[in-house]
């Protein structure tokens, strides 16, 4: 070879069992030359062995590197002390522009798998471990690939079930055949709030508005418990949904002086405390030349105001207040007053339970006085409550809920010009007034009601999302009670429940995107014992009823029942879903038991069917639908989900 660094490097065989020199035994030690190309020979490869990348990393050996006969020592001595290889050689080559070293390992073979036994787990079912050591025995003796195996099979184990921090760390005793794997779980030893703030030092602060004990008492896991994937990600949501912050991580970092514990830091960005906002609108609409300009110079709009986090504990209080005419607003003021306390019995609460007041005044326009296809029209009828609502709130689980509440409401029916109106009416042709006579639109004759009556709700809801259609189950169950003379006289009991199942009728592939082909199921009964006003009648039609009738088209009755079908089909091109679908509703002959039976005297038939097939793009479903009482078609396109 040449003289120098090259001479002395050319065709380097070092054994793996060497160690560096010592500088005064060998002058040349320090000696370095230019590393272009690392190879391998007999690398054990498979799933679970350490790859080229894992073994190499952190080497001094690499491409580009400037390396010394000591600087290769020093690597097989690392390579070595992984305890996979028998022997580690590394051949020193020649090329134009530098040298190639090629590393050759000599795997290790040890006795056959007597036992197999996993120290430092606590989750880790004994099965596991039977199953590694019985594939184990049908080898004669143990390799790196069996160890391979053992370590896959425990880290798919903790994998699968969302525990991120399982690892095998190593092994022993494969001399003897007694293998004991080392295993780390990922242990939480401590939990951070990590408050971001563009205004401290460094960016972030350990102290926010928001008090510690809000945070801590969403989250699923506590320091001691082992991480999880899914944990994390459900205290990612439920921190989310205390509407207090505009972002949220759950950081979850290695401990740097325990390999086997975890640090979890959960970064918080707090929004303002306080929000407030005026919207002041100004109605446009065409002139008598055809440009637009403005209806009226008096604005209409709203005033809002929010404390999202009172005294640091989460509570909050809503205030707004809109009208159309801001310089009179007495003629159509709405407003809602309302006070949210989360945890109102204490912050160990596992229901969560919330307690919520609310004063509010509301106008909707009554379905139950809606013109049928025997009927030309019908002047609309507005409803307007104004009232207060004290309601608890109890969280079963993610979806599932009860309530209950007192609600104490005046309601009062006014007609289109806004005067209270005590019946309603129709309109018999194009022109003429209309028919006075009509059903009366309150219990009382006088166009208004006062009334305090009881409220519960039970919600339970297992549904999950797969590629994004639902799956699972969900029960609704609603009841209202009248409290009679205590309540403005108006003694009632009012009752719905709900069943709709999301019946999955194939699996999607691993690796496909599409929704599953499944099946929609769902019924509806609802009724009402005693005293019922027609504003409080439940409505037949309507896209969240019978789907084909516009709202209240088929009737307005004291009892009804709905019944629908639903098979969705998955759509390739889309990543969406195609339906085909029936729905039929009946007000079960109780219309008549309604005062003034206003289903026949807007001459509605009670009953209906549709049928029809559409296609969801996003958030819309559009969809033909066919009325089945006149057998015509329409196409429709709504927004949100049906069930």
């Amino acid at each position: 070879g040449g003289g120098g660094a090259g001479g002395l490097f050319d065709n380097l065989s070092l054994g793996g069992v060497a160690r560096a020199l010592d500088e005064d035994e060998d002058e040349d030690a320090d000696e370095k030359f230019l590393c272009v190309e690392v190879t391998t020979e007999d690398l054990a490869t498979g799933p679970g062995v350490p790859t080229k990348a894992e073994l190499f990393d952190g080497l001094n050996c690499r491409p580009g590197a400037m390396v010394s006969r000591a600087d290769l020592s020093s690597d097989l001595a690392v390579l070595l002390q992984t305890g996979l290889f028998q022997n580690v050689d590394a051949d020193v080559t020649p090329l134009d522009k530098g040298y190639r070293v090629t590393f050759k390992f000599q795997e290790k073979i040890w006795p056959g798998m007597v036992s197999f036994q996993v120290d430092g787990a606590t989750i880790l079912p004994k099965e596991i471990p039977q199953e590694v050591l019985a594939e184990a025995r049908t080898q004669p003796f143990t390799t790196v690939q069996t160890l391979a195996m053992a370590k896959n099979k425990v880290e798919d184990w903790y994998q699968e079930r969302g525990f991120v921090f399982g690892t095998v760390s190593s092994f022993d005793g494969m001399e003897t055949g007694r293998v004991i794997a080392h295993v780390t779980e990922g242990k939480i030893r401590s939990i951070r709030n990590v408050f971001v703030d563009d205004s401290a030092e460094g960016g972030t602060t350990d102290q926010g508005h928001t008090r510690p004990h809000v945070i801590s008492r969403e989250l699923p896991f506590l320091t001691g418990d082992l991480y999880n994937l899914d944990d994390g990600k459900k205290a990612l949501r439920d921190i989310f949904l205390l509407q207090l912050f505009d972002n949220v991580q759950v950081v979850p970092r290695p401990d740097q002086t325990d390999p086997r514990s975890v640090n979890v830091d959960i970064m918080l960005r707090e929004r303002p405390k306080k929000t407030a906002e005026v919207e002041c609108e100004w109605s446009v609409a065409p002139n008598d030349s055809g440009r637009p300009s403005l209806v009226s110079f008096q604005p209409g709009g709203t005033v809002f105001f929010e404390h999202r986090n009172l005294q640091g504990e989460g509570r909050q209080l809503y205030g707004s207040v809109s009208t159309s005419n801001f310089f009179a607003p007495q003629d159509d003021l709405g407003f809602k007053l309302e006070y949210v306390r989360p945890y109102m019995r204490g912050s160990r609460d596992a229901n969560k339970t919330n307690f919520k007041l609310s004063a509010f005044n509301s106008r909707k326009l009554c379905a139950a006085f809606a013109a049928g296809p025997g009927c030309d029209d019908a002047p609309s009828i507005w409803v307007d409550r104004a009232g207060a609502k004290a309601a608890i709130t109890e969280n079963y689980s993610t979806q599932s809920r009860g309530m209950i509440a007192a609600v104490l409401e005046e309601i009062t029916t006014r007609d289109e010009a806004g005067q209270v109106c005590a019946e309603a009416a129709r309109q018999p042709a194009q022109g003429r007034p209309p028919v006075a006579g009509g059903p009366p639109t309150t219990l009382s004759n006088s166009g208004t009601d006062r009334m305090l009556f009881l409220q519960a709700a039970l919600t339970r809801d297992n549904t999950k999302f797969v590629n994004g259609a639902q799956v699972g189950a969900r029960d609704i169950l609603q009841v209202e009670q009248g409290l009679g003379p205590l309540g403005g006289g108006a003694l009632f009991n009012r009752h719905q429940a709900s069943l709709t199942r999301f019946m999955q009728l194939r699996k999607p592939g691993r690796r496909s995107q599409l929704p599953p082909l499944s099946l929609v199921g769902h019924a509806t009964y609802a009724g009402c014992i005693g005293d019922l006003a027609a504003y409080d009648t439940f409505t037949l039609g309507g896209p969240y009823s019978v789907r084909g009738y516009n709202v209240g088209e088929l009737a307005a009755t004291r009892r009804k029942l709905e019944l629908g079908a639903e098979l969705r089909v998955p759509l390739p091109y889309l990543k969406s879903h195609g339906y085909a679908f029936y729905e039929q509703g009946s007000d079960l002959g109780s219309s008549k038991n309604v005062r003034g039976n206003p289903t026949e005297y807007f001459r509605r038939v009670g009953s209906g069917a549709c049928y029809g097939a559409g296609a969801k793009l996003g958030t819309v479903r559009a969809e033909w639908c066919v009325d089945g009482n006149s057998g015509k078609g329409a196409l429709h396109c709504r927004f949100g989900e049906r069930y």
